[in-house]
């Protein structure tokens, strides 16, 4: 049986299931799509909504909808956009730039770090824990997690650079969680976790490389 439309928005899962059978091979390169009377019954949507959904692929290249001859298939998969591609590389470069602000950050707060900051680092952290939804408030707790661990280095000029970068990363940790969530949150939450752990504990050479560590593991499962 052909799977059906059951969700809203009905063209995106329109589209979404025409692309996945394209993506199965049901319709080679250059082969006509069945009428819109068959299709649209196949889908379990109006006439309109899979016009709509046929727009939304011919604009990303897939189909091209031709007046008079048919729909026809112009490529098997969709290929990312350029401003996506961008977008990417932007969020690998501002994970890049965390590494080199806050590896050093973390070594030097496990040095300087006093009872008062391990205070604020550690309400940051719970605070942090439980953010879930919407995603821009998540990211505010967790740049507020990592704000108390650059301030408590003791060391103005990172501070100032964090605060400067703040606009830019916050948008970018928007941005990538919106296109991959974290894989486990439970996981990176303990990565965090370890990172306090070991500025309590005064080692910078474990705070260094659980900063590091976590950032690097960040950005791989975004690439």
């Amino acid at each position: 049986m052909v799977p059906q439309v059951r969700r809203h928005p009905l063209a995106a899962q329109a589209a979404e299931l025409l692309l996945a059978r394209v993506r199965a091979g049901e319709w080679p390169l250059g082969h006509r799509l069945p009428g819109e009377t068959t299709l649209a019954a196949q889908l379990g949507v109006g006439r309109s909504t899979l016009r709509e959904a046929i727009r939304e692929l011919a604009g990303k290249g897939v189909l091209d909808s031709r007046q008079g001859a048919g729909v026809f298939v112009t490529a098997l998969d969709v290929t990312e956009e350029w401003d996506a591609v961008l977008r990417r590389a932007a969020i690998a470069s501002v994970i890049e730039a965390r590494i080199a602000i806050e590896a050093e950050a973390a070594a030097l707060a496990a040095t300087r770090r006093t009872p008062a900051d391990l205070r604020t680092i550690r309400r940051a952290l719970s605070a942090r824990e439980t953010r879930g939804e919407p995603v821009d408030e998540h990211v505010d707790a967790d740049m507020a997690f990592h704000r108390a661990v650059i301030v408590a280095a003791h060391n103005d000029v990172l501070t100032q650079l964090f605060d400067t970068f703040l606009p830019r990363l916050r948008q970018a940790m928007i941005d990538m969680l919106k296109i991959r969530p974290v894989p486990s949150e439970s996981e990176d939450h303990e990565a965090h976790i370890r990172l306090v752990d070991a500025i309590a504990h005064r080692n910078p050479t474990a705070a260094a490389e659980f900063s590091r560590a976590h950032l690097t593991a960040l950005k791989a499962a975004f690439s």
